[in-house]
């Protein structure tokens, strides 16, 4: 290759712009290349991992890309446009959403760090589907038109626009969020995909292989009751024992209180209080046959009420034993689960926001990942930076 002397290039650091001189270098039918290029940022990047971080850390708790850079602005001097904000960040979230599908999250424990205080190694998994604001079909062809218009406007001549995408066909999409965590929550692995419950599936696979749950002594999901959930966890044997979410199941039965007793009865109050207690201290069977007992009277409306609770109660027979979860010292609720839904789409909700799906998989794969206390490992580690 021949040298072509030395040219000048910028590089976007968190102290500020840097002005570059390297060689290039130019071969007839190889093109040129500039060595010092690959050595300053292996994915050809203008802007550091360092000013990346920033960027992404400023936005995890933003409203919007432009008060991103905003923030950035006022804070350190540096001025990026909120069109390249945005860009960048759902870069790396999408690289984030792929090292996750890929299992290439090393989140620094395993199922045999998770030792309890009897003695016995125990991990929770569970899982869950969040509904995602998406921009519709609609939507995209009505922002679209309104760019053309104001492009018309300005009277300048201007690249075509690219090629639309295609929108939504409804204003919400299910993503899904899976977490394993052990009897503290001190240690936390949350993964996110915007796929179907087959990916979800093999989430939770690739979540039991990475952190070998094969190992623990004791293997337990808590879930909301969707048959979806069960399914993929019985499909890949990931933990030993499924339980119902005792909150879940408590709600449904208030909901059954207000159709039949009314809102805010005593008399409503009193009767959820028994069943639960039934529930805890006796187990399925004798709640059931109360249930039954208590069914038979009703009329109308209030026994189709109380039918439904005793065909959800049914389905799901043989997932409803706190009894036993209490008497072995694990926990009955899925709360740290549904606590994760909310974090990982904290920066995805909120007025006027609206995402493609997968744009929108990747915030929540940031999210997940400090979730998981592996904030500071990705941003660190070259293979995850490159996934």
């Amino acid at each position: 290759m021949r040298h072509k002397g030395r040219q000048k290039t910028t590089l976007l650091t968190v102290n500020g712009r840097l002005e570059l001189t390297r060689i290039r270098w130019h071969a007839p039918g190889e093109g040129s290349v500039a060595p010092l290029d690959e050595f300053l940022d292996q994915a050809q990047r203008t802007l550091t991992r360092g000013l990346l971080e920033m960027l992404c850390r400023l936005n995890q708790c933003s409203s919007s890309f432009a008060k991103t850079a905003e923030n950035l602005k006022r804070l350190t001097t540096i001025e990026i446009s909120a069109e390249t904000v945005r860009q960048v960040i759902e870069a790396e979230g999408r690289a984030a959403a792929v090292a996750m599908r890929r299992g290439r999250i090393d989140f620094g424990w395993g199922a045999a760090d998770c030792d309890t205080e009897e003695g016995a190694t125990r991990v929770y998994l569970g899982c869950d589907g969040v509904k995602v604001p998406v921009v519709t079909d609609a939507e995209k062809h009505k922002r679209r038109e309104k760019t053309k218009a104001r492009r018309r406007r300005s009277g300048k001549r201007r690249k075509p626009l690219p090629a639309a995408r295609p929108g939504a066909d409804q204003s919400f999409k299910e993503a899904r969020v899976v977490a394993a965590y052990d009897e503290s929550q001190a240690r936390r692995a949350v993964v996110v995909t915007s796929g179907d419950c087959q990916a979800a599936g093999r989430l939770i696979r690739g979540l039991a292989v990475a952190l070998k749950l094969e190992e623990a002594d004791e293997t337990i999901a808590n879930i909301d009751g969707a048959p979806w959930i069960r399914n993929q966890l019985e499909f890949h044997q990931a933990v030993d024992r499924i339980g119902l979410d005792y909150f879940h199941l408590k709600d449904y039965a208030q909901k059954t209180r207000r159709e039949v007793f009314g809102e805010g009865t005593q008399e409503g109050q009193a009767w959820v209080q028994r069943l639960t207690g039934v529930l805890l201290e006796e187990g399925f069977e004798a709640a059931f046959q109360q249930l039954l007992e208590w069914r038979r009277p009703l009329r109308g409306r209030k026994q189709a009420a109380g039918d439904r609770l005793l065909h959800y109660m049914a389905e799901r027979r043989d997932i409803i034993c706190y009894r036993e979860f209490q008497s072995r010292g694990w926990q009955i609720g899925s709360g740290p689960t549904e606590a994760q839904c909310k974090t990982t789409t904290q920066r995805i909700k909120g007025r006027g926001r609206r995402w493609d799906l997968p744009h929108a998989e990747g915030l929540m794969a940031l999210a997940a990942l400090e979730a998981s206390h592996v904030w500071d490992h990705w941003w660190t580690t070259p293979s995850t930076a490159a996934a």
